[in-house]
């Protein structure tokens, strides 16, 4: 069983059943779907509120949609870098690069191109998931195991947006 945590690979239906186990703990414990998009705004809030404690009772969205306090929902996101680094450093896969071969051959070594389009990446993709109501795993994971209409379509503009973006950015590179 401990095996496994070495693997390059997982099998998917055990990683599939550990992500469904998760979605029911989630729900049960803390009764609230697994996501992180809302952690980015309470992350934000926290920011603000170290600059201007009063930041809270001035917005309505802190006051009545996501409050500035840190919850399990924040604490996925350090979960999962550190869950990411352990995982490819226990099966021997961890190798760091500023400029992936991928980007590398697509677009050339210029590796302030490819922060700067990796945080305005990272900025479009958290304003989307915050007008969508949920990011790819809040949508992809919690709602389409509640048989959400809404999750099952975002889901799938997810994986068709991802295809798309992918063929036009690397169409060339011989990918």
């Amino acid at each position: 069983m401990f095996d496994m945590l070495f693997a390059p690979t997982w099998s998917p239906y055990i990683a599939g059943a550990g992500i469904g186990i998760l979605v029911c703990l989630s729900f049960l414990m803390c009764n609230r779907p697994l996501g992180t998009s809302s952690a980015y705004a309470k992350a934000w809030g926290l920011l603000e509120k170290a600059v201007d404690p009063a930041v809270e009772e001035k917005k309505e969205f802190y006051r009545e949609e996501i409050p500035p306090r840190v919850d399990g929902v924040l604490m996925l996101l350090p979960g999962i870098l550190i869950g990411a680094f352990l995982s490819a450093a226990l099966s021997g896969q961890l190798h760091l690069s500023l400029v992936p071969l991928l980007w590398a051959g697509a677009f050339g070594n210029n590796a302030i191109l490819r922060v700067v389009v990796a945080f305005l990446g990272g900025i479009v993709l958290a304003f989307g998931a915050r007008w969508a109501g949920g990011c790819t795993s809040g949508h992809g994971i919690s709602g389409t195991s509640q048989l959400a209409l809404s999750s099952i379509v975002s889901a799938a503009c997810f994986f068709i947006g991802g295809i798309i973006t992918a063929f036009l950015l690397f169409h060339g590179s011989g990918v």
